[in-house]
């Protein structure tokens, strides 16, 4: 049965395994890491969160990934990585269904997987239904959650009345997709706002931006967007800017690296939401540690938001969650 483990759970699990020696200490393994690409400042910080955790626990961490996230790319990744037998496998599936057979590979093979930030089939593991159900564990931030977050703080921005959109990337990524439905979920509570038709933008800012103005030139009653990833975010927010809009349509970005904090204060972008992936990745290497050592583990581990604003940006309690770069 799937179990979330949160805040304090997520402490005492790190803990269990860092500091019982007899435990953790007895079998030193190499764990490899997979990003969705490795040039995004969310993954870079989830490297240095996971690296940080084999460091305490004396395991090898291997970090390999793509340029791009895109599963045509992904899969060569994995089959390398996987021809270096390492003895668990993290990796964000750039697809929920393209990769379920790719990561099968892996299961025959002997390498024990766990899914980080983004999941393959439903995210519901070790079910003993469906044909994804195989890793280990999840571990990631609830982002049905992070998109009703963001709707909330975007409702608010808005003075709870007028027209928003999500601007997204495609269908089939596991997290947007669920960013995108807690985001139209928790608006249903909302009865003032209108939410459009959500615009796909291939992961391409650019696309964004002309997508921002078209639904503006359609609307120009328009109040807000949400921007599901940060790519999609950044775009609008300058299609909000070259349509002369600035200041008037509130823009809500999901992701936060520290490249974001001008446009905060600019006031180009509204909030930013920030998850924690240095967390995500130390957790996931503790749990993959922590089960070849022969302890049990939660199928699904969930890590945390920061809302970030221009008010709260230079907080040092919460500028420390802006990503690496």
């Amino acid at each position: 049965m799937k179990r979330r483990v949160l805040g304090a759970g997520l402490a005492l699990l790190a803990i269990g395994a860092l500091a019982t020696p007899t435990d953790a200490a007895g079998k030193k393994l190499t764990i490899a890491l997979i990003p969705g690409l490795t040039t995004d400042a969310f993954y870079i910080t989830m490297h240095k969160g996971a690296q940080a955790a084999a460091d305490a626990l004396g395991d090898t961490l291997v970090f390999q990934g793509a340029p791009d996230f895109n599963p045509v790319v992904q899969v060569p990744v994995l089959d390398a990585v996987i021809a270096r037998h390492p003895d668990a496998i993290l990796i964000a599936p750039t697809d929920k269904v393209q990769l379920v057979q790719p990561l099968k590979k892996a299961i025959d093979a002997g390498i024990k997987v766990i899914t980080v930030d983004t999941f393959i089939g439903t995210g519901k593991y070790q079910t003993g239904s469906g044909d994804a159900d195989f890793p280990l564990s999840y571990v990631a931030s609830d982002n049905i959650l992070g998109g009703q977050i963001a709707a909330r703080a975007l409702a608010k921005a808005i003075g709870d009345k007028g027209k928003v959109y999500v601007s997204n990337v495609k269908p089939g990524v596991s997290t947007t997709d669920q960013r995108e439905e807690g985001f139209k979920d928790e608006m249903k509570n909302h009865p003032g706002i209108t939410v459009l038709e959500t615009q796909y933008n291939d992961d391409d800012a650019n696309k964004a931006a002309s997508q921002l103005q078209s639904v503006l030139a359609r609307n120009p009653d328009l109040a807000g967007v949400f921007g599901a990833n940060l790519f999609s975010a950044l775009g609008a927010a300058n299609g909000v800017k070259q349509g002369g809009a600035a200041g008037r349509i509130k823009v809500a970005a999901f992701d936060a690296p520290k490249s974001i904090v001008g446009q905060l204060k600019s006031g180009l972008v509204d909030m930013a939401i920030a998850q924690h992936p240095a967390e995500i990745g130390y957790f996931g290497v503790v749990a993959a540690h922590a089960y070849l050592n022969g302890q049990s583990i939660p199928t699904a581990i969930g890590t945390g938001f920061t809302v970030i604003t221009k008010d709260n940006v230079d907080d040092p309690n919460v500028s420390r969650f802006l990503y690496s770069e």
